[in-house]
């Protein structure tokens, strides 16, 4: 697919993405377990605001690949080394912004993710990507694999590995061919969906 670049978000571009990657992961399985089916696709475009406002501190971590027009094809958040986790401040900051999304009943659900994903989360200093979406439609046209490859190569050039955890095992592959590599698995309490983490080494010849 041809006619679009990649660059970082703009701040007014917020409510773009949020939305961008509300409908890319409205049947994400995790997010369908946490959130609600009744304005399911509503409550994810909530989160991802929060999770940008919680990137934003950091350049570049937030891109898009998007038409010369402005049109947003595909989105990705990003977290430097030794920058993937939240300070303590910063975590209740977001208290209730996360209240206000999966409510009270869902708040320990929501906990038992990001507890689970923290424990199995390495410790080696990489790039993380926690959130990656391309727009319903283009799936399979290359546009998520060229919005990620630009960062990968700058993991490449620089000598840093980079970690990611699919939710949804039809993404592993997709994920193979940029060279990730399943490294175990997280199952999530209470009968929840299972996670892949996936590492991914810097290499000079890609």
């Amino acid at each position: 697919m041809a006619g679009y670049g990649i660059r970082p978000a703009r701040p007014a571009e917020s409510g773009a993405v949020a939305a961008l990657l509300a409908r890319a992961f409205a049947d994400d399985p995790v997010m369908a377990w946490m959130i609600p089916a009744a304005g399911r696709e509503r409550g994810i475009a909530r989160y991802f605001r929060l999770a940008q406002r919680q990137q934003r501190p950091r350049a570049g971590a937030v891109r898009v690949a998007a038409t010369a027009e402005g049109r947003l094809l595909a989105a990705a958040l990003w977290s430097g080394p030794g920058r993937w986790k939240p300070s303590a401040v910063q975590e209740l900051a977001a208290l209730p912004g996360y209240a206000g999304i999966f409510g009270l009943r869902g708040m320990p659900r929501a906990g038992e993710v990001q507890e689970a994903m923290h424990e199995a989360h390495p410790r080696v200093p990489h790039w993380y990507l926690p959130s990656v979406g391309t727009d319903r439609g283009l799936q399979g046209r290359g546009v998520g694999s060229a919005l990620l490859v630009q960062q990968l190569a700058d993991c490449d050039r620089l000598g840093q590995p980079a970690y990611l955890e699919s939710s949804n095992v039809t993404n592993i592959p997709f994920y193979e061919k940029l060279g990730f590599r399943v490294t175990g698995e997280i199952r999530l309490p209470g009968g929840g969906p299972t996670l892949w983490p996936m590492w991914r080494d810097p290499s000079p010849e890609r």
